[in-house]
């Protein structure tokens, strides 16, 4: 690893006073991102701020982006890797460090894609890396890392990389770079029949000039995109060498369990420390604001002292909330149902309700912290390295530079490690400060992570739609509760009149952004809803959705292919029903279609999902269908089973007995169809998610005539009579 300084960087990353220009002439001038190099970076093979070549051919691809299991450093390893022309084989990828240098401004890319004038890109991308580097900003979330990231990053260091090795190449032949083509790894000059490998000549391609607007292959050109080569995390996963957080180990490290305030916002009273100070291998106990903490030889050991405590913390005023007043608050600020126009000739009213989520990762929270001479030493898995070093620096009242962060794979994120909600990183270096210079990991059990989360919103929708006499869908209006933004609340249906209005309720569970955010709220709502709005105009759901997207050939199309790779219309047996949905989020339209089937004593199985995906273009085959079904299994759980429920201001549910997943006996099998158009790369982590839930319920009502208007689903009885 290059040794970073704060000292101006080479190539075209060195502008007067350091600073970005602003106006036209800056955002000409600006340094392209993927010229940000080390000063030692010709010493090193260092072609670009993504890429090093060694002297034995080993591409090196450092990458701003966490491993949480999803595939993206290999998706984007081979965006560089396909246009540098690189030999797969010699290829490896690196979560790039927590440093400045690799702050991630690419997320303003992902959102505004091809609308940037390509005069403005370059700009663009410097200033939104000038201030993701100021606000510590090194985010892997909201499914922006392959579109923006390897879009207007990865891709744009490759083709840079190959077109400086082309010109080294032709450079020590005395030719023009026009005659020389590089493939496999290789620079060839087929005419007087030389050729150089990449190692050969990394160190006089890291001399030559950065190029700014480097030429991007043409899609069709592509031989490595669009393939599914192994990936490159798997090795290491399957033999046990990758390391997470959970199996970090150091020198002298001792081991803490914590107790946190039941009730979010609550406060330490008291806490008599010596039942567990007595007890065998305690080290310490450690009393913080709104916790109380065991640092023990052994995790066992720290967690049994710490269950001989009473602690006595403050309820912050909450004792009282429960989910049935919180709900009854929602009904009360949405109030009546929205109108409708007064020559309706059917209407439609419906409320649809759904639960505060826990992210419930594989991994729970974890974080390795020394703290000596006024640094500290971390080892964690975040969403944002960056910004969990301003957190922990903030809780320790340092420097940000004396901070040094090791971010590890991640065992799932879902939204639970992003930024704003790195509580387990506060608490793990202030516990670390207690015992100091001894290092502690500081492990969360089940039971802190279900209920000590940042919860997806629980939300309260009331919907009023209205038909003609033919049956035509002259409105469909919402109010609704838990937030929402113009991509969630909006349908694609042409109908005349739509709305949907925020009513704000509030409440003291503390929010989190979960895997597809409101979109998974408000894909159930709507797409419930216009299935609802199908069936009182005797309508097929698909015909019915199909008849209002004459003016979106995207989202009907890949209709289309989800009602054809389903079966749609085929018969079913007595007790079975297929249900449809699409919605689109992240710049990626989707539609799912459910076959369940449903016993009359209301036993339920979800037999089979069908996903249709126009996400633009795919990169990783396997990795991209991975996503898909992973999306799909999450999703599931979340429909099928699972709730967070309050009382006494309180999480009442602890662990996987009372929060419970869907098992393997119970998953669906999944069919995949990708619709591939010219629309920009759009997201794949969590587009998937939002259309199963409907796609479900809807399924349950064409099997029984059962409308599922609450989720889970488990919570409405599905027996006929």
């Amino acid at each position: 690893m290059n040794k970073w300084t704060r000292r101006a960087f080479i190539g075209a990353g060195t502008i007067a006073g350091g600073g970005f220009l602003i106006g036209v002439a800056g955002f000409v001038l600006a340094p392209s991102r993927h010229s940000l190099v080390a000063d030692d970076a010709a010493a090193h093979g260092q072609l670009t701020t993504w890429i090093t070549i060694a002297p034995d051919d080993t591409v090196t691809i450092l990458v701003p982006h966490c491993d949480m299991g999803q595939g993206t450093l290999t998706a984007l390893a081979m965006m560089a890797a396909e246009e540098l022309e690189a030999d797969w084989t010699r290829v490896r990828v690196q979560e790039a460090p927590a440093l400045d240098a690799y702050a991630n401004g690419y997320i303003v890319r992902a959102a505004s894609g091809d609308y940037v004038p390509a005069v403005l890109g370059r700009g663009i991308d410097y200033s939104a890396f000038k201030l993701a580097e100021w606000f510590g900003f090194q985010t892997t979330g909201g499914s922006t890392a392959v579109r923006g990231t390897g879009e207007y990053g990865m891709r744009v260091a490759g083709a840079a990389a190959k077109e400086m090795l082309v010109n080294a190449a032709a450079a020590e032949w005395g030719v023009a770079a026009s005659e020389c083509v590089a493939k496999g790894s290789r620079i060839i000059h087929a005419a007087s029949n030389r050729s150089a490998t990449y190692g050969e000549l990394a160190r006089a391609a890291a001399a030559q000039k950065v190029p700014t607007t480097p030429a991007l292959k043409a899609p069709d050109s592509f031989t490595l995109r669009r393939t599914s080569p192994g990936r490159l995390d798997i090795p290491s996963k399957v033999d046990g060498t990758a390391t997470y957080a959970i199996d970090v180990t150091v020198p002298g490290m001792l081991y803490a369990a914590i107790a946190m305030a039941p009730v979010h916002g609550g406060t330490l009273v008291s806490v008599d420390p010596v039942p567990a100070e007595v007890m065998p291998g305690v080290k310490k106990v450690v009393q913080l604001k709104e916790a109380v903490a065991v640092v023990a030889d052994s995790f066992w050991r720290a967690r049994k002292a710490l269950a001989a405590l009473s602690p006595e913390f403050t309820d912050a005023g909450h004792g009282d909330v429960s989910t049935a007043s919180i709900f009854a608050a929602f009904d009360a600020a949405i109030g009546a149902a929205p109108e409708l126009p007064a020559e309706a000739t059917t209407v439609v009213t419906a409320d649809y309700r759904v639960p505060f989520l826990a992210h419930a990762t594989m991994e729970p929270m974890v974080c390795t912290a020394k703290f000596e001479g006024g640094r500290v030493d971390i080892w964690t898995g975040v969403q944002d390295p960056l910004n969990a070093r301003s957190v922990a620096a903030k809780a320790l009242e340092i420097d940000v530079e004396q901070v040094t962060l090791t971010n590890c794979l991640l065992g799932g994120g879902f939204g639970r490690r992003l930024p704003f909600t790195f509580d387990y990183v506060d608490l793990g270096v202030r516990i670390a400060r207690a015992v100091s210079p001894l290092p502690v990991k500081t492990i969360w059990s089940r039971e802190n992570d279900i209920q000590h989360d940042y919860y997806r919103g629980a939300a309260l929708s009331r919907h009023a739609g209205a038909l003609d006499a033919s049956g035509v869908p002259q409105a469909a209006h919402s109010f609704y509760t838990g937030g929402g933004n113009a991509e969630a609340v909006a349908m694609p249906y042409a109908i005349a009149a739509t709305s949907a209005e925020e009513k704000e309720s509030k409440h003291p569970i503390r929010p989190g952004q979960w895997r597809s955010v409101l979109n998974s709220q408000h894909g159930f709502f709507k797409e419930s809803f216009i299935d609802e709005m199908a069936h009182a105009a005797g309508v097929d759901p698909f015909g019915f959705r199909l008849a209002l997207l004459t003016e979106q050939p995207r989202v009907k199309a890949v209709l289309e292919k989800a009602a054809a790779v389903s079966g749609w219309g085929t018969p079913l047996p007595p007790g079975e029903g297929r249900g449809i949905a699409v919605c689109e989020s992240f710049g990626t339209i989707v539609a799912e279609v459910a076959h369940v089937a449903v016993s009359p004593e209301g036993a339920l199985k979800v037999l089979h999902v069908y996903a249709a995906v126009d996400c633009g273009d795919v990169v990783h085959l396997d990795g991209a269908t991975a996503q898909v079904e992973g999306s799909i299994i999450f999703a599931l759980s979340a429909a099928l089973l699972s709730e967070i429920t309050i009382e006494g201001g309180r999480v009442v549910e602890t662990n996987f007995r009372d929060y419970p997943m869907i098992h393997l006996k119970d998953a669906p099998k999944v069919t995949t169809a990708f619709v591939r158009s010219d629309a920009p790369l759009g997201g794949l982590g969590e587009p998937c998610v939002p259309p199963l839930a409907p796609a479900v319920t809807n399924a349950i009502h064409a099997a029984t005539g059962i409308r599922v208007r609450e989720l889970p689903i488990r919570k409405t009885p599905l027996a006929r009579a």
